[in-house]
């Protein structure tokens, strides 16, 4: 468009009023719930696609790290919508645990009452962010009408031998007056009470996690599009190795004590640097020593605090009691080896008992170190001399060359381990091998009773004539009492008695349900199945539904999670295609980690934290420096953390939305770093996002309204939109959304020079559209609203994705390396079809080349073309 007094001179439309996200938000959001654009139907012909973050625990406000995972899942969802996939994108509520129970003892509430209010609350904040989510298959884990399917396949697993009851040590938290599964060990402690754990012996039951133990170990390899670093720790979490069972000859056992010890070792190459054999402290031999031995009694008390978690173990201080009893080395029965009860061997790895070879084993060299043991080095670096290689304070556990190990000097450790197990497995003791090839896995089963209310009720009845039988499936759900009462430490089950006594399913004598619940981990171990046939009142599954929908394309959550969660989850469908609840063996074919939202820290002078809200920035004496908003003390700014309500360094959702609306804050989540890395909050940075969305409203209104003819901008405009358009589609796909988010403002930046410098109108406003609909994934309402100001029909949020014309793509010309007798002095950028003459002399005319040159004329001008340009001089 030009001016009638100067057609050469551009004149651009009015500018429009600012973007009113408060006026608009609310609005776009009940015009998709009117048209039920995102309810997913099953019977839908298109090919599917099924995109899931890790739903929430309703503890009663969404934060940050909620908005970010959210947001990603939505660009997911409302991208592959536009591009012609039926969308399946859930929600629902990981709503058992213990938090509720704390809260209804510090609150006097009903645990139910609490969670459902939060759900409430949690799912209105959600829903202000415009997520495109199916809330008609909302879930919430605590409702009976999801827990039943859940205790029925519970009974299914045990009919099929999935299921486990048996006495087992256990981390028990003494404080929340429960079980703790390993992983819910922190540092010896309970990740929620923070108490120290103790070990004790309790009758539990178990999932056979362990049925599954080489399967789930062989099939990362083929979850391609999980992270490796995942795919590593779950690998180091199940722990499969190979190894020797060794059996070791006690010299001369007292009465009632075992003639023989089996270690289960992974190294048996080194068994000629071996000092000592330890036993965990409920080994039998342990055991049968107690009463005779002063002092192991209450040594086995104290290894017994520790906890079972193995982490808690490797960081505890390494000690041993000394039985007195001594074995005989199987490679040298004149060898006697002293015999240690000790903390760091645990009864439920491998058998027991383990070898200690200090030279080569950091955790034995500590030990050995510590009651004066010594150690023999029987493996050589190859960069060492063998006469000069000792061991003090550090274990080599690299490889190298056998040495001090008679018959196997000189082999490989790879070498030694086969002759020595070729050497035991052919001798016999008492009738057996002394050794035997094993593979062995650090994997545990999965015990899943928690002495909790507030958790999905184990269908169980114990009778004494009958033992422990299966609630019948008619009489699921077993519900929770709804009146519950914490006066009492313990688990209020146990005191319920109208609800615990019930009579024999089988024998009709009076008897009593089962007490324990379930561990939270088993409710979010199958949810992923149930949303694609939520509304089943007859079974867990459609198994024609599960078997559509499964595995989930892409699922989103926490790193935190790698080992836990998703070891679960990979278990519980390997036991449901076991029970013909599903046809699948692996829930998600796509993982992506997120990283955390992190904040600056705050404390006043009393050393008290302070929250963001109340903090004001300015600067001092040319330094950044932070200010009371309602004092005008100075404040002290810490480290940047994870947002955390301990820390105060936490940002309300609800104000972001408030004062700047959902895309803002749905845009900044999205643009500020790669997303598998922490995000930063900062105030510039929101403000900024803020700016960009009045940016984009305006630059689309402008063009809306554009009438100018043929411009200078027209070609330059086109290639750019359609470039954007094929890099975000690329990006997008591998949720790399910072890089999106830098391609639009790319395009964004296209647009406002050619406004302003001339451009056809049809041109405007196609590449406006382009803008719209490449913003639209993360910026839904913001779309919606440029949509219709395009005069675009139907709803931005049901358009078919653009299509990138590949002939805008392919760049007029392209830039040469030009090396000067070997060296790079320069790039010149040429026309893509230039022939080498041409090419040699756009080189030598270049400035930075003639610099270079110095004024003297090259001998030889090498072009390879396409890829660069030697000079020789």
């Amino acid at each position: 468009m030009t001016s009638p007094e100067n057609p050469t001179s551009p004149v651009r439309p009015v500018a429009p009023e600012r973007y009113n996200a408060k006026e608009t938000e609310p609005r776009w959001q009940q015009a998709w719930d009117a048209a039920g654009i995102y309810a997913t139907q099953n019977d839908d012909a298109r090919p599917k696609y099924y995109v899931l973050e890790m739903f929430p625990y309703p503890s009663g406000r969404i934060h940050m790290g909620h908005v970010r995972n959210y947001a990603m899942g939505d660009v997911v969802a409302r991208y592959k919508r536009a591009r012609g996939f039926n969308v399946l994108h859930p929600m629902g509520w990981d709503a058992f645990g213990l938090p509720a129970e704390n809260a209804a003892m510090e609150r006097k509430v009903n645990p139910r009452d609490w969670t459902y209010a939060n759900i409430a609350t949690m799912r209105g904040q959600l829903q202000s962010m415009g997520l495109s989510l199916d809330w008609s298959r909302e879930i919430a884990t605590c409702d009976p009408d999801y827990y039943k399917h859940q205790q029925r396949m519970f009974l299914d697993f045990l009919s099929k031998g999935l299921v486990t009851r048996r006495t087992a040590k256990v981390n028990w938290d003494p404080v929340d007056h429960t079980v703790l599964a390993n992983e819910q060990v922190i540092d010896g402690r309970g990740w929620r009470s923070g108490a120290l754990v103790e070990q004790r012996e309790l009758t539990q039951w178990f999932f056979k996690i362990t049925d599954f133990a080489q399967d789930l170990y062989d099939a990362l390899d083929g979850l391609e599009r999980w992270p490796e670093k995942v795919r590593v720790m779950q690998k180091n979490w199940i722990g499969r190795s190979e190894g020797l069972e060794v059996r070791f000859v006690v010299e001369t056992p007292p009465p009632g004590v075992a003639s023989d010890v089996t270690v289960y070792t992974t190294r048996p190459d080194t068994l000629f640097g071996a000092k000592f054999l330890a036993i965990a402290a409920d080994h039998p031999i342990a055991t049968s020593l107690m009463p005779s031995r002063p002092g192991l009694q209450s040594f086995i008390e104290e290894c017994r605090r520790t906890g079972t978690a193995q982490a808690a173990i490797d960081t505890a201080e390494k000690l041993g009691f000394d039985t007195g009893l001594k074995v005989r080395h199987p490679l040298d029965p004149s060898w006697l080896l002293p015999v240690y009860v000790a903390n760091f061997v645990l009864m439920d790895y491998g058998t027991g008992a383990v070898f200690g070879c200090p030279a080569h084993d950091q955790r034995d060299l500590d030990f050995a170190n510590k009651y004066g043991l010594g150690n023999t080095p029987v493996v050589c670096p190859e960069t060492e001399n063998a006469a000069n290689f000792v061991i003090t304070d550090t274990a080599y556990d690299g490889d190298g060359r056998m040495i001090n190990s008679r018959f196997l000097d000189d082999m490989t450790p790879a070498e030694a381990f086969d002759a020595v197990a070729n050497r035991l497995e052919g001798e016999v003791l008492a009738g057996a091998p002394v050794a035997a090839r094993k593979v062995q896995f650090r994997l545990r089963d999965w015990g899943v009773s928690r002495q909790r209310y507030w958790g999905c009720p184990i269908p169980i009845i114990h009778c004494d004539a009958c033992g422990p039988v299966p609630v019948p499936v008619a009489d699921l759900p077993v519900k929770l009492p709804e009146e519950v009462s914490f006066d009492v430490p313990g688990n209020p089950l146990e005191r319920d008695h109208a609800w615990r006594n019930v009579p024999c399913p089988q024998c009709g004598a009076p008897a009593r349900r089962e007490t324990d619940t379930m561990d939270t981990f088993v409710d979010s171990s199958w949810y992923y199945a149930r949303f694609t046939a939520p509304w089943l009142q007859d079974a867990p599954t459609d198994r024609k539904a599960v078997d559509q929908w499964l595995a989930v394309d892409q699922y989103i959550g926490g790193i935190e999670h790698a080992i836990l969660h998703l070891l679960y989850a990979r278990f519980f469908t390997r036991a449901m295609q076991a029970t013909g609840w599903s046809g699948v063996s692996e829930p998600f074919d796509g993982l992506f980690t997120q990283g955390m939202v992190v904040h600056e820290t705050y404390k006043d002078a009393a050393g008290a934290w302070v929250q963001p809200a109340d903090i004001r920035i300015g600067t001092e004496a040319g330094e950044r420096q932070a200010f009371h908003v309602k004092t005008g003390e100075p404040i002290g700014i810490g480290a940047i953390e994870k947002m955390s309500k301990s820390k105060k360094n936490v940002v309300d959702p609800d104000d972001i939305i408030a004062s700047y609306g959902a895309d803002t804050a749905r845009w900044f989540m999205l643009s500020d770093s790669p997303p598998e890395r922490d995000v930063i909050w900062t105030e510039d940075g929101v403000q900024g996002a803020a700016r960009f969305v009045q940016r984009v409203w305006r630059l689309v209104s402008l063009a809306a309204t554009a009438t100018g003819g043929a411009g200078a901008h027209d070609a330059g405009l086109r290639k750019a939109a359609h470039k954007a358009l094929a890099s975000v589609e690329e990006d997008v796909e591998r949720l790399r959304f910072n890089r999106c988010v830098a391609h639009i403002y790319t395009l964004a930046n296209a647009l406002d020079e050619a406004l302003r410098g001339g451009v056809e109108a049809g041109v405007a406003r196609e590449a406006a559209g382009i803008l719209t609909q490449l913003v639209a994934p993360m910026m839904p309402h913001l779309a919606e609203e440029c949509w219709q100001a395009l005069g675009r029909e139907g709803l931005a949020a049901q358009a078919a994705w653009p299509v990138a014309d590949r002939a805008l793509l392919v760049e007029d010309s392209i830039t040469l390396p030009v090396q000067l007798n070997g060296k790079k002095r320069a790039d010149v950028t040429v026309p893509r079809e230039a022939d080498k003459a041409e090419v040699e002399r756009l080189t030598l005319a270049d400035e930075a080349v003639q610099k270079a040159l110095e004024g003297r004329a090259p001998k030889k001008v090498i072009v390879v073309p396409g890829r660069i340009v030697n000079l020789v001089v």
